[in-house]
C-alpha cells in the first residue's frame, strides 16, 4: 500500500533549494527487475509538445538528479555528467538545456538514475551549481513559490522519476506547485498513462482555487498554482488552517480508537497524554501535528523507513490532508468520494485530483497512499513519454 518511500530525496537532498517532492519510491511488489548491479541501457525519452501555446523552438528541458554518488545532468547526447561549480557562466548560472526538435517529437536517451525532468517555457531556467554540504557540486533547483528566485517569472514545471536496473518509477507531482499541464506514458511489460488532464482543466483550477478565499493568495496570475505549505510564511495560506481539524482528530480518537491497517499489519491508537499511541506490530507514537505538519508530511507526521512507524505516519498524513481522520475510525480510507469535505478541506489538493482523467495526482508527499498519486512503474520499461498537453 505504501511501499513507494525513498526515490528522489536523493536526487535534490543536496541542492540548495530542496524541493518537497512527491516521489518517494523504493522498489514497489511485483515488479520484475534486473539482477542486482546490472546496468540497463539508456532509455528512450520521447518529448512531446502539444501544449498549443508553445512552439517547439522555445520550450527548453532539463533532465536533473542523483546517479547515486554525484548530483548530474544529461546532456543532449544522453551523456550524464556530474554538476560542476565550473558550469556556471559569467551570469552565475549553468545552462543545462536541451533544446526540443525543430517540429514533432524529439527523441532523448536518458540513463539510469533518479531526478526530475523540467520543461520550461518560453524563457530558460536558471540553475546554479553551488558547494553542498558534503563539499561536492550540487544544484539550487528552482523554487518558484518564492518570490526573490531568479526562476519565479519562469513558466515552468517538471516530472519525477527514477531509473534502475531496467525499472522505472514516475510520476507528474503537484506538491510543490501546479502550472504546466504534463502527461507520462510508460511502456514495458505494460502500456501505461497517467497525468492526463481534462479538457479546460487547467483553467478551472486556476479559477476554482482563486475563489476559494483560503486559497486564492496561493494563484500566481496565469503561471502557477503555489501549493499551501509554501505559502505559509509569506502571508499567502494561513498558517493555523488545519488546527481546528487536528483538534477535532485529537478529540475524537480521546474517547475511541483508531485501526490504521498496513504491509506490516494492523495498528491500535488512541490519544493520551497527548499523543496519539499505537500497539500492533509495533509500538508507534506521534505528537499532535501542526498545520505545517500535515501539508508537508513531515514534523510530527515524518515517515521513516522503518516498515512500522513510517507506515502509520503516512496514512495518519493521508487521511488529515484528504479530511478523512475525524469521521472514519478505521484508516486508510479508499472511497474518494469521502475525500476533502468540511471547512477545512484541501481544496488546493481536491482540485488537482478533479482536474485529471484518472483522478490521480501528487497533490501531497503521501497521496499515494491507497493508490491515488498520479504514478506509474515498470519493471521492463522499455520507453517514456512526456506529453506537454493542452493549457
Amino acid at each position: 500500500m505504501i511501499s513507494r518511500r525513498s526515490l528522489i530525496r536523493g536526487a535534490a537532498a543536496a541542492a540548495l533549494v530542496a524541493p518537497a517532492t512527491g516521489l518517494l519510491v523504493t522498489e514497489a511488489g511485483g515488479v520484475t527487475r534486473r539482477k542486482a548491479g546490472s546496468k540497463a541501457a539508456a532509455m528512450p525519452l520521447k518529448i512531446v509538445n502539444n501544449s498549443g501555446e508553445y512552439d517547439n523552438g522555445s520550450i527548453h528541458v532539463y533532465i536533473v538528479g542523483n546517479d547515486g554518488t554525484n548530483q548530474v545532468r544529461v546532456t543532449p547526447e544522453g551523456e550524464l555528467k556530474p554538476v560542476a561549480l565550473g558550469d556556471n557562466g559569467s551570469d552565475g548560472f549553468t545552462d543545462y538545456a536541451i533544446p526540443l526538435a525543430g517540429s514533432g517529437e524529439t527523441v532523448l536517451q536518458l540513463p539510469e538514475m533518479s531526478g526530475r525532468i523540467y520543461f520550461a517555457l518560453g524563457e530558460k531556467l536558471k540553475f546554479k551549481a553551488v558547494e553542498g554540504g558534503d563539499g561536492k557540486a550540487a544544484l539550487a533547483y528552482p523554487a518558484a513559490w518564492v518570490e526573490s528566485d531568479p526562476n519565479y517569472g519562469v513558466l515552468h514545471d517538471c516530472a519525477e522519476f527514477t531509473y534502475k536496473n531496467g525499472a522505472m518509477y514516475c510520476n507528474t507531482t503537484m506538491v510543490d506547485m501546479f502550472s504546466v499541464p504534463l502527461s507520462i506514458q510508460l511502456k514495458g511489460d505494460k502500456d501505461q498513462t497517467t497525468g492526463t488532464l481534462k479538457d479546460g482543466a487547467r483553467a478551472k483550477v486556476f479559477q476554482d482555487l482563486k475563489g476559494a478565499e483560503a486559497f486564492s493568495k496561493l494563484v500566481v496570475d496565469d503561471k502557477r498554482v503555489i501549493a499551501p505549505g509554501h505559502g505559509m510564511g509569506s502571508g499567502l495560506f494561513a498558517e493555523d488552517y488545519f488546527d481546528a481539524y487536528i483538534d477535532e482528530v485529537w478529540n475524537t480518537y480521546s474517547g475511541k480508537d483508531l485501526t490504521v491497517t498496513t504491509n506490516a499489519g494492523k495498528f491500535t491508537g488512541r490519544v493520551s497524554g497527548g499523543k496519539f499511541s499505537f500497539t500492533g506490530p509495533a509500538e508507534v507514537s506521534f505528537d499532535k501535528p501542526s498545520t505545517k505538519d500535515v501539508l508537508f508530511c513531515d514534523g510530527a507526521l515524518a515517515a521513516p523507513n522503518d516498515g512500522t512507524t513510517g507506515p502509520v505516519a503516512a496514512i495518519l498524513g493521508a487521511a488529515f490532508n484528504r479530511t478523512t481522520l475525524a469521521s472514519i475510525a478505521d484508516q486508510p480510507t479508499t472511497d474518494p468520494a469521502e475525500f476533502y469535505k468540511g471547512d477545512t478541506a484541501h481544496l488546493y489538493v481536491k482540485a488537482m485530483h478533479e482536474a485529471t482523467v484518472d483522478g490521480k495526482a501528487y497533490g501531497f508527499a503521501f497521496d499515494d497512499v491507497a493508490g491515488f498519486a498520479s504514478y506509474i512503474e515498470d519493471g521492463g520499461a522499455s520507453e517514456i513519454t512526456l506529453t506537454l498537453t493542452p493549457f
